[in-house]
Parts: C-alpha cells; structure tokens; sequence
C-alpha cells in the first residue's frame, strides 16, 4: 500500500480497450511512434532499442551456430540422465502449448456482467485498509465517493493501519469533506492489512463487501460493474477487478508492469472467469459476498502456515477460501482500478517474494480440497487451472540447475537461445495489449521479458525456500 508518489484522480490516464481505433494507416502509426519518443527518456528509449537489438542479434547468432545447437541436443539425448530430461522438458512443452491453446479458448468464451440497474444494486461496503499512504489516500477515497453508485447503498470504511505518516490527517481531510459518507478509523497500532480487512468487515453493513487499496484510484463505474454479478449469479461468491497501473508514466519498471498486468487480468483472468475459477481476487480491487466472508472469516483471519500466523496473501487466501466453500469466483473486465507499483527493482521483487510466497502457500491448501467434490457442476477446468500453477511450482528448482549448467556449459547458446524465445513467447503479450490499448507502448512486453528471465528468475525457488517467511517486504 505504500506509495512514494501521490496521485489525484486527474492523474489517470484511462486507455480505451473495445474502441481503440485500429491503425488503418502509416500516418497514425508515425504520430504514435513520434509522441512515444517525444514522452519517453533517454533511458527509456535505450532500453527498448537495447532489446530488439539483442533479439535480433540472437536470430543472426543461433544462424551461425545451428550445428552447435543440433550437437548440444544430440548430446543430451545420449545420455540417461539428457534422455529422461527432454522426455519430460517435451512433455511440459506439450502441455504448456496445449493449456495456452485453451486459455485462448476459454478466453473468447469470457464476457463482461453489464451493470445492473441502480434498483438491482446491493448494498455496498468498501473497505480501504491504509498504511502510510500519505496523501494518496485521500485521492482513492475521492474517487471512490465520485462513483456512479446510489448514495444511499453505498458505506465507506478506511481504516489506518497504524501510519507513522499523515496518512491520518488526509483520512480526516476526506471527512471533512464527504462527511457522514465515509467513516474513518485508527488501528491502536500496525498490525497488518489483514487485521485492518477484519475489522472492516466486522464493522461493515453491505451484503457485498469491496476491498481497493489505498494506493488505488477506481474509475466512475468501476463499482456497479464490479458488483453487479453478485446479483445475475445467485452462485457468486467473489469477483476480481481489472487492475491497471496508476503511476506507469513516471519509470521503465511501472510501464513494463502495465503491459503484464494486462495479459494477467484480461487474458488470464477472463478465461478463468468463463470457469467460474479466478484463483486471485487482488487486493487493489475485489468484492465479495458477506455470507460466503463471514463462512471463512474465523478460518481466514486465524490462518497460519508451518506454525506461523499469515500475514501476507490475504486476497488469495479469501480467495481460496471463498472457491472451497463452492462459490463461483469470477472477473470484470470492466471494472477498473488503477494502482501504483513498485518503480525500482529493489521494490519489484520484494513485492514478487511476498507473492510467491502467497503462492506457495495457497496452492498447498487448494491441493487439498481441488480434487474432492467441493462444488456442483464441471469441475475439470478448475483443477487444470491448478494443475498448470503446481507445475510452475515443482518444476522451479530442475529448471533452475539446468539453466545454471547450460549457462556454465554454452553460455552464448543459453543467451542466444534465450532471446529467441524471449521474441517468440512475449510476440502474444505484444499483440494482445496492442490491440487492447497502444501499439507502442506494447513493446514494453520484450524488455519485461527480458528483466523477468535475468533479474527475477530466482524468485519463484527463492519463495519455495522460504515460504515460511513473514513480513510484508515492501512497507515501510
């Protein structure tokens, strides 16, 4: 929740999606590329040339040295060790392009709940845990008061999680203004967003309850669409929102993330939603049935991992709790919320830990009931879903030392080879937001690439290794 930068709702820069005109023309292209160069710095521009430089140059470099790639796979076959290695490395192959195959599926099946009409709306209580948030808090407040959403149905909460910075004062300066529209409290001291979660729902009067985070800014429909399906389905137990970054205009890192972000909401999640299966409502933006909270909140609030109690993955843990309990879980494209992230690397892959960690964690305990029969209907989709994440999960630490034996072994094969599929993997991530949003800014999806193989490749073993870990990493 923490945020060096404050926004005001002004600051939004809210894409199309289903109406961005298409490029029918070099003009409009040459105009994109020009006001692309023209806002993006010198480090910017160095960056994304650097990639396709290096892409580029490792099409040329696997050309030249086809007959030392065809010896190295000739050799790994020759051994037991190489042969049983390929067999299962083409097995996950196969079924990694087949479970792509039906995401695309599953994702042209997805479709957005409409809103439905003010008189169909539940009652509504949102909830915005908040910790040294400072004067963005009182922006997040802003402009979820400024919602299309009946006044009457609608309950505010905020609550401070024991802030050492004014977070307090720009809570009181949104009273002042909404008045009896927002109610206001102070934790007696930091004892984390889950806690501060617990209380609001404890306090809070709606049959749905809304979580944003206070480093979020939502848009003018984001909650009616958001709540919406709790009324056509009478199965619905949960609902994510589409998440978007806030601050992707002030460094490279926000930019990349937008991009990612993107291709994780409204392609993953959509296909996941035409499952009824979305295994992450996310903190920055998600509702929930009362009666599917208050099921699991003693569960939820007293959870504990290898003796500890949980303190991080709050949002998967309800999540998963709220799918056991055999709710549908699904996700609205068309509700947004726009939320600041990490922009330095330090504070990047603190925040993956804490995810990888939750997710770890999170799969152990769908593991244990995924299989059973915990809820009517088909439910092969959902333990596919599951199946693909647990993959991830036990293959980290074979892939991770082959990868160290082939960088030690072929070093400019593994970089060559790397960077080309580098190209070939994130050319979907490039269309799909292209077409979604901006075609220039697309590109960024190269270099997260390129970031997330270098830089962050040791996250999901290092998770693994401590995922009994506590600490929210990123609060400070």
């Amino acid at each position: 929740m923490k945020s060096e930068n404050t926004f005001t709702p002004k600051s939004i820069n809210v894409e199309k999606s289903d109406s961005t005109p298409t490029f029918r023309n070099g003009f409009l292209l040459k105009s994109r590329l020009k006001s692309f160069i023209q806002n993006a710095n010198a480090w910017g521009v160095f960056v994304m040339g650097s990639t396709f430089v290096l892409m580029i140059a490792s099409i040329y470099v696997m050309y030249v040295l086809q007959t030392d790639y065809d010896q190295f796979n000739r050799d790994r076959i020759s051994t037991t060790f190489g042969l049983i290695f390929m067999i299962i490395a083409t097995g996950l192959f196969i079924f990694k392009a087949g479970f792509f195959a039906y995401t695309l599926y599953r994702y042209f099946r997805y479709k957005a709940i409409a809103s439905v009409s003010d008189e169909e709306l539940p009652k509504c209580t949102v909830i915005v845990p908040a910790y040294n948030e400072g004067k963005q808090v009182y922006a997040t407040l802003m402009s979820l008061a400024d919602s299309d959403y009946p006044v009457e149905k609608l309950q505010l909460l905020s609550i401070d999680d024991g802030s050492k910075d004014d977070t307090w004062h720009w809570m009181q300066e949104a009273k002042k203004v909404l008045g009896d529209r927002v109610s206001i409290c102070q934790q007696p001291k930091n004892m984390g967003k889950r806690h501060a979660l617990y209380r609001g729902f404890n306090e809070g009067t709606g049959d749905v309850f809304v979580t944003v985070d206070s480093d979020s800014i939502v848009k003018k429909d984001t909650l009616r669409n958001l709540v919406s399906p709790f009324v056509t389905n009478e199965n619905c137990g949960a609902v994510a929102g589409n998440i978007r970054v806030l601050n992707n205009k002030k460094a490279l890192i926000p930019k990349m993330l937008d991009v990612s972000f993107v291709l994780s909401f409204e392609f993953v999640r959509s296909a996941e939603s035409s499952l009824n299966s979305v295994l992450c409502t996310p903190g920055a933006l998600a509702a929930y049935r009362r009666t599917a909270v208050f099921a699991c909140l003693n569960d939820w609030i007293n959870q504990t991992f290898m003796g500890q109690p949980s303190d991080i993955g709050e949002d998967r843990a309800m999540t998963n709790m709220i799918l056991k309990q055999g709710y549908h879980v699904l996700f609205q494209r068309n509700a947004y919320a726009y939320t600041n992230v990490p922009e330095k690397y330090k504070g990047l892959y603190k925040m993956f830990i804490r995810w990888g960690r939750s997710n770890v964690r999170e799969n152990i305990e769908m593991s244990k009931y995924v299989f059973t029969n915990f809820r009517k209907g088909n439910k092969a989709g959902t333990r596919l879903l599951f199946f693909s994440q647990a993959t991830k999960i036990v293959m980290s630490y074979p892939f991770l030392l082959f990868m160290l034996y082939f960088v030690l072994t072929h070093p400019i094969l593994f970089v060559s080879s790397t960077f080309m599929s580098i190209l070939v993997l994130s050319t979907f991530p490039v269309i799909f937001y292209a077409k979604r949003y901006n075609f220039i800014e697309s590109f960024w999806a190269y270099s997260y690439s390129v970031m997330y193989t270098f830089g962050l490749f040791w996250i999901t073993p290092y998770a693994i290794a401590t995922a009994n870990r506590r600490g929210w990493l990123t609060r400070g």
